[in-house]
């Protein structure tokens, strides 16, 4: 599975933007999706996780109510919302795909997940 993220730009405090993950080479019907983000010499964070297989999903506490996850209606694309942006939300973003299953999803950590975007920066001044 091969995942191209974008939609990633430079906003101002408080504007919006939403973060679009295309997957090829395989349906990623029944997957656990997440957006992670990084910047520079931290780790990287999960934001926000969804299961293809179901509707749950699982946010970080510093995005809950700003963000939302989505899948797209052509069921290879993914879709990160994010309002109220503040400037520590700038980072690169990353859309990530795995076989966790559904139960699991919400949980899943960062090397749970088998494939990775090459990532989007966004930047909130």
């Amino acid at each position: 599975v091969q995942l191209v993220e974008s939609g990633g730009a430079s906003v101002q405090a408080g504007g919006s933007l939403r973060l679009s993950c295309v997957a090829s080479g395989d349906t990623i019907d029944r997957y656990c999706m997440g957006w992670f983000r990084q910047i520079p010499d931290k780790e990287r964070e999960g934001v926000a996780a969804v299961h293809t297989g179901g509707d749950i999903t699982a946010y970080a506490d510093s995005v809950k109510g700003r963000f939302t996850i989505s899948k797209g209606s052509a069921k290879d694309d993914l879709f990160l919302e994010m309002t109220t942006l503040k400037p520590e939300d700038s980072a690169t973003y990353y859309c990530a795909g795995g076989r966790t299953p559904r139960q699991l999803c919400s949980s899943a950590l960062a090397q749970d997940f088998g494939y990775w975007g090459q990532g989007t920066q966004v930047t909130v001044s």
